[in-house]
C-alpha cells in the first residue's frame, strides 16, 4: 500500500492534493478462554471460529452476569458474536426470547442468513429457531411466524411501534412473557427525531414487558461515539449504572493507511477563483476509483445521495472502457437502499467473492451486512460525522490485510476545517449522540398509544418522566384517553376510534403532509412534510428525484398538492426567508470566560462587563418571502422571485448570546454597519457549521438568527435553536460545550483565505437571507472576546459593504 500512496502523490494531475497521510499501525488479536454450550461451540468451530476475542468474551460474560451492555468497537470487530452467544443460551437452556432491532431490513436480512444457519447447524432439538418479522412480510407471512413462535425475532422500531405492541395482548403475549434479551444494533443512529421516537418506543415496550413480569436486558452495538452509556440509558429508558462497557477492541486488523485529499481550486477567474470553489468531490473521487480499480484494488466509493451513487457508478465504467479495460467496466455496480432485496444480495456475494471490483455506494453499506474485506474506501466528501467517517472506513482491510482509506474533501465549512486541520479529524474527542425523550411534542402521542396498549396509571411516570402528569391532562381535555376511578386507583385508558399508532410517523414530527405530483402522469413521486414542502415545492422550485430534475409549477396548500413538469435546468434554487423569534421562558444561563471592564460611562452597569449564553424555550416565527435561481458551478444569482406564503412557528429550544456593549462599540467603530450586521452572521452561520463536528447531527437540524437589536435583550443577540417542534436536545448539548464551539468557530473562519465569505467558511446553503451580509473579521474578533482566546485577527482589513 506505501507504493500505492507514492504512486497517487507522484501523478502530475494529483500533484499537492495529499495534505494529509497518517497510518493506523496494525493491530493483534487477543483471545480470551471462555466455556460455551458443546453444540454451540462446534456449530462455531465449523465456521472457523475456534477463539473469542476478549472483548467478545468480555460482553458474554457482562451479559451472563445480568447486566445490560452497551458494546462500542469497530466496524467488523465481531459485534454480533457477543449477542448471538447469550441469545442462543438462552433459547436452549429454557426457550428464552430474543428481540433484535436492526435500523434496515438489509441489515435484518444478513443476520438473518448468519443466525438461522448457526441455528441449523446446532441440530435437532436446540429450541433456537430465527425468523424476521418486517414490513416486506404479507399477512400470512406473519401469521406463519406467530404460529412458529421463534425464540429469537428479527424486526425494527418501526414494527415494534406498528405490529408488536399494539398486539402485545391478543397476538404476543407469548413473546412479551418470555422475552428475556433485547439487541439494539447500530444503536448511535437512534438519534435526533427518529432516535428520540425509538426511545420513547422502548419506553412502551418496558411498560408491556412489565405486565406480563419479564425484564430483558438490553445488549447495545454502537460504533465508537463520545457518550456511548449515557445514550444507551437515554434511548432504553434505563439506568446508566445498569449498563457495562465494552469498547476495547481486541481483533486483529493490518495497518491502514489514511489519505485527506483537498481537490484543486478552480483557476479560471470565471468559474469561482478565489471565492473557495474547488473541483467537485465527486469527479476527483471518480478519478481516485478509477486509477485504484486500475491497479487492482478492490474498491468502494460512500458518496451521500442515490442520484451520485448511481451516476458515477455509470461513468466510472465508461472511463474503464475509455482506457481499453472492459473486462474491469463491467464489474462496477452501484449500491443504495431503493435496490430490491435480490439486487441488493446479489452484489454483496460479488463483492464477497472478488467478482466485483469496484462500488458506489450510499452509507446503505455503512452498517453491519458482510460484504468481505477490500481494498480501499474512498469518502466522497465529508459523511457529516467522524464516527460514519470510520465506520465506512472499516470496510476496508478486514483482518489483517493492509488498506488504503482516502478521504476526498468537498467545499463546505466541515470539509475545509478538516482539510486545514487534520489532527482534528484524527485526534478529536468522538461525537455525542442525543436524544430527548422528554419532548413534550413527540410524548403526548407515545403517552396515546401506551394507553392504547394497556391502561395507564400513575405508576407509568416512571416510563415517561416528571412531564407524563400534565400529558394525561392534557389528552384527557382533548378526548383522546378517558379518565376512570378503580378500586386500584386511577386509570386512563385510550378514547377514541382507530389505532393511534398508525396516526403518526416514527421518523417525523407533524401529520401534515403535501404529495408532489409529476404533471405527466399524475403519480405521487414523493411525499414531504408541510415545512419541507414550502421550502422545497414552491412555485419555481427545482426538484431532484430518482435521477430526475423537476421544476414545480404549482402548490396547492388547498389540496396539500405540488404539481411538477420535467426540467433541464443547470441551476438550483434557495428560498429567501423572514424569521423573528420570541423568548417564552429562560431555562439555564452561564457566563462566558469574557471579562472586559467596560468604559461606557455612568450608563455603564455590572451586566456590560460580562458576557452569558442562555438556554431557553423560543418560538421561532418564519416566512418564505421568495426564491433565488443559482448557478449550479459558481453559486451566483442568476435570478430572484417573490412568493406568498403562510408563515410557520416553530416552538423549541435555543442557545442565544448578547454582544457585549464593549465589544459592540468597538468593532462599531472599526467597521460599518453592514460590517457588524455582517460579522454577527457570519459567527452564526459558523457555529452552526460545527454543530456536526461535536454532536451527530446534521446541519440542516440546526437554524440560527442573527439581530442587531432583539426586543428581549435589547442588544445584539444571536440565537441558534433546535430545527424540530420541541428539540431533540441538539442546543442544549450545545449549551454546555458552547466555548469549545466558539474557540473552533473563529478558528474556521479565520483559517479561511477568502475575502468575502465563501462555502469553506461562513455562506451556508441554507440561509435565508442568500448569504448576505456576511463579513469575517468582527465575527472573529466577537468570538475571540467572548472566550477570551488569541489574537483578534484581520481587524485592520475590513470589507467594504455592498450595493
Amino acid at each position: 500500500m506505501d507504493d500505492t500512496v507514492e504512486w497517487l502523490r507522484s501523478r502530475p494531475n494529483y500533484e499537492g492534493q495529499i495534505v494529509a497521510h497518517r497510518t493506523l499501525s496494525e493491530r493483534e488479536a487477543s483471545f480470551a478462554d471462555i466455556d460455551l454450550e458443546s453444540r454451540l461451540d462446534s456449530a462455531l468451530a465449523d465456521r472457523g471460529i475456534d477463539n473469542l476475542y476478549a472483548h467478545q468474551a468480555e460482553a458474554i460474560e457482562a451479559i451472563r452476569d445480568g447486566d445490560n451492555a452497551v458494546i462500542a468497537t469497530e466496524t467488523a470487530s465481531g459485534k454480533s458474536l457477543a449477542y448471538t452467544v447469550p441469545a442462543f443460551e438462552r433459547a436452549m437452556d429454557h426457550g428464552g426470547r430474543t428481540l433484535y432491532l436492526g435500523p434496515q431490513n438489509a441489515l435484518i436480512a444478513d443476520q438473518d442468513d448468519t443466525l438461522s444457519g448457526l441455528a441449523h447447524d446446532l441440530g435437532f432439538g436446540s429450541r433456537v429457531s430465527v425468523n424476521q418479522y418486517t414490513g416486506r412480510l404479507s399477512d400470512s407471512e406473519k401469521r406463519d411466524v406467530r404460529d412458529r413462535r421463534p425464540t429469537i425475532l428479527l424486526s425494527n422500531p418501526d414494527m415494534l411501534h406498528f405490529a408488536l405492541l399494539p398486539y402485545a395482548n391478543r397476538l404476543w403475549e407469548w413473546f412479551f412473557s418470555s422475552l428475556e434479551t433485547v439487541v439494539i444494533d447500530e444503536i448511535h443512529g437512534y438519534r435526533g427525531v427518529f432516535g428520540t421516537q425509538v426511545a420513547l418506543v422502548l419506553r412502551r415496550l418496558n411498560r408491556i414487558c412489565e405486565r406480563y413480569d419479564s425484564d430483558p436486558q438490553f445488549v447495545c452495538c454502537s460504533a465508537t461515539i463520545g457518550n456511548p452509556v449515557e445514550h444507551a440509558a437515554r434511548v432504553t429508558g434505563r439506568e446508566k449504572d445498569s449498563f457495562a462497557l465494552v469498547d476495547d477492541d481486541t481483533s486483529a486488523r493490518g495497518p491502514r493507511h489514511w489519505l485527506l485529499w483537498n481537490p484543486p481550486e478552480y483557476e479560471n477567474p470565471q468559474r469561482g477563483h478565489g471565492s473557495g470553489r474547488r473541483r467537485s468531490s465527486h469527479t476527483e473521487s471518480k478519478s481516485l476509483f478509477v486509477d485504484l480499480v486500475t491497479r487492482d484494488l478492490q474498491t468502494l466509493v460512500f458518496t451521500r445521495a442515490r442520484q451520485a451513487a448511481e451516476q458515477y457508478a455509470t461513468e466510472s465504467s465508461d472511463e474503464l472502457r475509455n482506457r481499453g479495460q472492459r473486462d474491469l467496466a463491467g464489474k462496477i455496480r452501484a449500491y443504495q437502499a431503493a435496490l430490491t432485496h435480490d439486487t441488493r444480495r446479489e452484489i454483496e456475494a460479488d463483492l464477497q467473492s472478488g467478482d466485483l471490483r469496484g462500488i458506489w455506494s450510499t452509507n446503505a453499506l455503512e452498517l453491519g451486512v458482510d460484504i468481505g474485506g477490500l481494498d480501499a474506501v474512498i469518502l466522497d466528501g465529508y459523511p457529516g460525522t467522524r464516527m460514519s467517517a470510520s465506520q465506512q472506513a472499516g470496510r476496508a482491510g478486514r483482518g489483517t490485510d493492509p488498506a488504503l482509506v482516502t478521504f476526498v474533501g468537498g467545499e463546505d465549512q466541515l470539509d475545509q476545517y478538516l482539510m486545514k486541520h487534520p489532527d482534528e479529524f484524527f485526534e478529536a474527542d468522538p461525537e455525542q449522540a442525543i436524544v430527548d425523550p422528554e419532548n413534550r411534542e413527540l410524548l403526548a402521542d407515545h403517552v396515546a398509544c401506551a394507553a392504547a396498549e394497556n391502561w395507564l396509571s400513575t405508576d407509568d411516570e416512571a416510563h415517561f418522566g416528571d412531564d407524563f402528569p400534565e400529558v394525561v391532562t392534557e389528552l384527557v381535555d382533548e378526548g383522546r384517553l378517558d379518565r376512570r376511578e378503580t378500586k386500584d386507583g386511577i386509570r386512563w385508558l385510550h378514547d377514541g376510534d382507530g389505532s393511534p399508532q398508525h396516526s403518526m410517523n416514527l421518523r417525523t414530527i407533524g401529520d401534515r403532509e403535501i404529495d408532489l405530483l409529476d404533471a405527466r402522469s399524475n403519480d405521487v413521486i414523493a411525499t414531504l412534510g408541510f415545512d419541507d414542502a414550502i421550502r422545497d415545492a414552491h412555485r419555481g422550485a427545482i426538484y431532484h428525484q430518482q435521477g430526475q430534475t423537476y421544476e414545480v409549477s404549482d402548490l396547492d396548500l388547498d389540496r396539500d398538492v405540488a404539481e411538477l413538469q420535467s426540467s433541464w435546468a443547470d441551476y438550483y434554487t434557495q428560498v429567501l426567508s423572514e424569521k423573528s423569534v420570541v423568548v417564552n421562558d429562560e431555562i439555564d444561563a452561564k457566563s462566558l470566560p469574557y471579562d472586559r471592564p467596560d468604559d461606557g460611562g455612568d450608563e455603564a452597569t455590572e451586566t456590560d462587563a460580562a458576557a452569558t449564553v442562555h438556554f431557553a424555550d423560543v418560538t421561532v416565527t418564519e416566512e418564505i418571502t421568495g426564491f433565488q435561481r443559482k448557478d449550479r458551478r459558481t453559486g451566483e444569482v442568476i435570478g430572484e422571485e417573490s412568493l406568498d406564503l403562510p408563515e410557520t412557528t416553530l416552538r423549541t429550544k435555543a442557545l442565544y448570546f448578547t454582544v457585549p456593549p464593549a465589544v459592540e462599540r468597538d468593532l462599531r467603530a472599526e467597521h460599518s454597519d453592514w460590517e457588524f450586521n455582517g460579522g454577527i452572521h457570519a459567527a452564526e452561520h459558523g457555529m452552526i457549521s460545527l454543530f456536526p463536528f461535536m454532536l451527530l447531527c446534521d446541519r440542516g437540524d440546526i437554524g440560527g438568527l442573527s439581530i442587531p437589536h432583539h426586543p428581549h435583550t435589547e442588544r445584539a443577540t444571536v440565537f441558534i435553536y433546535d430545527g424540530y417542534p420541541g428539540g431533540v436536545g441538539l442546543t442544549e448539548a450545545g449549551f454546555d460545550i458552547v466555548e469549545e464551539l466558539m474557540t473552533r468557530t473563529a478558528r474556521l473562519i479565520d483559517d479561511c483565505d477568502c475575502a468575502d465569505g465563501c462555502p469553506a467558511c461562513v455562506q451556508s446553503p441554507q440561509c435565508g437571507n442568500g448569504n448576505e451580509p456576511l463579513s469575517k473579521p468582527p465575527a472573529v474578533t466577537l468570538l475571540e472576546e467572548l472566550t477570551a482566546t488569541g489574537e483578534t485577527a484581520n481587524q485592520s482589513d475590513s470589507i467594504s459593504p455592498q450595493d
